[in-house]
């Protein structure tokens, strides 16, 4: 009996603690953009003060010839579209933004796809850069056909970037998907020319990866999966980011992306399954090996792909959801992270 109490004691004492512990708040959340048939797929980023937001706009989720277009606000309160990044024939998608090495320029990262009505015939990675967000060069060709590199990364003291690419059809060259898909990581000098530094040991049809690089310098990698159990992993590593340890996760990511805050703790968005049935855009706390629930912002069905900033000691999220009047249209979200100091 006494070990019963014991144990009840120190339940009800950890339930009471995790009550007490300080929560995500959500303060607020806009919808910046609802014009396009299929508005989808953000990013966003602080570039000398002003914050931008990009995303995809075309006629559906797969097909047409998507467009990238920019918006800005230099409060996070009004929102004005500032320009459109698109190639003829060319459906751009999933863009992503940075800044260059140099300090100077935005640079946009993208995929660019090719599609007969919805089937996918083709596909390159491309970027384009801007010196104010505004006039941005023509969409060019990075690395290979059929590679995606999904986004670009500045490493804090190396001065370039690093970015990780998935091939759907690795030894065939395509168009038909094949059972198992590559994953590399790979590093710029400016953006324009990538070499490979590693292949990754990760099965499942990896994919979608966003690669972070904490304070001390470890890489971070949040990596989605389309196969097997569908569930997501973390891989870590150390310089020069050759050998990895990955952690397999308990949850499925879609348009996965985190953030290390002020304080060295990390938050990751993704299109997640949290207290509700359906998708939902969710924001979690996340280690080197874990992600937990602690936020699911207004969001359903077709949604996700977060932009994630932290100014004026909030965290910002750009998302696209269909939880309004059954349309896909693209929000700003300010969380309050208690935590934070």
């Amino acid at each position: 009996m006494k070990a019963l109490a014991s144990f009840l004691l120190l339940a009800s004492l950890t339930l009471n603690a995790a009550a007490q512990a300080p929560q995500a708040e959500l303060l607020s959340v806009k919808k910046i953009w609802d014009q396009g048939k299929h508005n989808a797929f953000t990013d966003l980023i602080d570039f000398k003060g002003l914050l931008f937001c990009c995303f995809r706009q075309s006629d559906a989720h797969v097909g047409g010839d998507g467009v990238i277009q920019i918006m800005l606000s230099s409060t996070g309160e009004n929102w004005v579209p500032y320009a459109t990044i698109a190639e003829k024939g060319i459906d751009l998608r999933d863009p992503k933004l940075a800044i260059t090495p140099d300090q100077k320029r935005l640079y946009c990262l993208m995929g660019g796809s090719i599609y007969n009505g919805t089937t996918l015939t083709g596909r390159q990675p491309r970027y384009a850069t801007s010196f104010e967000g505004k006039d941005w060069t023509p969409p060019l060709k990075l690395l290979s056909e059929g590679d995606w590199l999904w986004r670009a990364t500045l490493h804090p003291t190396e001065n370039k970037f690093y970015g990780v690419s998935y091939n759907c059809y690795p030894t065939t060259g395509g168009p038909k998907f094949e059972a198992e898909w590559s994953l590399k990581l790979y590093s710029s000098l400016d953006g324009s020319v990538w070499q490979l530094v590693a292949p990754l040991n990760v099965t499942g049809q990896p994919n979608e990866s966003t690669l972070r690089f904490l304070k001390d310098g470890t890489a971070v990698m949040l990596v989605r999966r389309e196969a097997g159990d569908h569930k997501g992993m973390i891989g870590t590593a150390k310089a020069p980011y050759r050998e990895w340890i990955w952690t397999p996760l308990n949850v499925p990511l879609g348009g996965p992306n985190f953030i290390e805050l002020p304080d060295g703790s990390l938050v990751a968005g993704s299109r997640g399954f949290g207290k509700t049935p359906g998708a939902h855009m969710v924001l979690f706390r996340m280690t080197p090996t874990s992600l937990e629930p602690i936020l699911e912002l207004p969001s359903a069905g077709d949604c996700s792909y977060p932009g994630l900033v932290w100014k004026d000691d909030l965290l910002w999220v750009s998302y696209y959801s269909t939880h309004e009047e059954n349309k896909t249209a693209v929000y700003i979200a300010k969380v309050r992270l208690p935590w934070v100091k």
